[in-house]
């Protein structure tokens, strides 16, 4: 059952995530690089979004093809690299967009006062740490990783399939913890923020119709954000405390729980490919710069044609 899981359904949903996510990442690369003049804390912010998504996309094709194959190639250091890169993208994503919804609030709250996240220079720091954080955050993870074996036919293993489930599972409780439910945390709090502010400017009905969209992007943001990461927070836990022996968990339940991890892995990292949905949303006038640059190269290209 597992196998066919494998083979089969995380094959089709990575192949699909990096069709989609690749394609949208790489318009909002190349938007930002070649349309935006000024640039914003928001959009470096942003911009730091879609590099980890698409250093992440990159890294699927290797696992479609070690899926679909069910087999991995004879290379740990590959196999290690690939799993890091796929968890520095999610927990470097649940960041920025934390960042992204705190800033977002400020700019709701002072409208005409730059605070300490809409400077550029500070922008660029925060992002920095972010990157940095994230890398010392996850650098134990080489460690607990298994290493592509003859004994486990050169599969590549996932996280919660690895090593010792006694010693993982504290480290995946610490990454659970620190890494998402407290950026859940802040964001959530942003969030009801946002709302007890907008009820206090009720009563000015511009004020409102301009915090409306504000408030559907955090609020769709927060709800995305919960749906697609608690599942496989919770369920990866679950796996590794299924296989800790002295719990004597059955061979049949076990089974269960494996397949259900297998099925919020690729959801999870969703993520990815409904990003760019933000940008467009949360960006700068992104969709506006951007038409205007492909309406602006369609009328060279026919003029040139002429």
């Amino acid at each position: 059952m597992k196998h066919d899981l494998e083979k089969y359904y995380l094959s089709t949903m990575y192949s699909l995530e990096f069709i989609l996510g690749f394609t949208g990442n790489t318009i909002v690369v190349f938007g930002y690089i070649f349309c935006l003049k000024n640039w914003k804390s928001g959009n470096i912010y942003l911009f730091n979004l879609s590099l980890s998504d698409l250093l992440f996309l990159c890294t699927l094709p290797i696992l479609v093809n070690s899926y679909s194959r069910g087999q991995w190639a004879k290379e740990s250091i590959l196999c290690h690299s690939n799993r890091f890169l796929l968890h520095a993208n999610l927990y470097s994503s649940i960041l920025f967009l934390t960042i992204i919804s705190i800033d977002r609030y400020m700019i709701i709250k002072y409208p005409f006062r730059e605070h300490f996240l809409q400077k550029r220079k500070s922008a660029f720091i925060v992002s920095v740490a972010i990157w940095v954080g994230v890398i010392l955050e996850l650098l134990p993870l080489m460690y607990f990783l298994e290493p592509v074996t003859p004994a486990n036919n050169y599969k590549c293993l996932d996280y919660a399939s690895s090593g010792d489930p006694t010693k993982n599972l504290i480290y995946s409780m610490f990454l659970t913890v620190f890494g998402f439910l407290v950026p859940l945390v802040i964001m959530c709090c942003f969030y009801v923020k946002m709302v007890l502010f907008l009820k206090t400017r009720s009563e000015q009905c511009s004020s409102v119709l301009t915090l409306e969209k504000p408030l559907t992007l955090v609020v769709l943001t927060v709800v995305v954000f919960s749906l697609l990461f608690t599942p496989y927070h919770i369920m990866r836990n679950v796996r590794l405390a299924s296989r800790i022996p002295a719990l004597n968990v059955s061979l049949c339940t076990r089974d269960v729980i494996s397949t259900v991890y297998v099925i919020t892995r690729p959801i999870a990292f969703l993520n990815s490919a409904i990003n760019p949905v933000f940008y467009f949303l949360m960006g700068d006038h992104f969709r506006e710069m951007l038409m205007a640059k492909v309406r602006q190269l369609l009328s060279r290209l026919t003029a040139s044609g002429k």
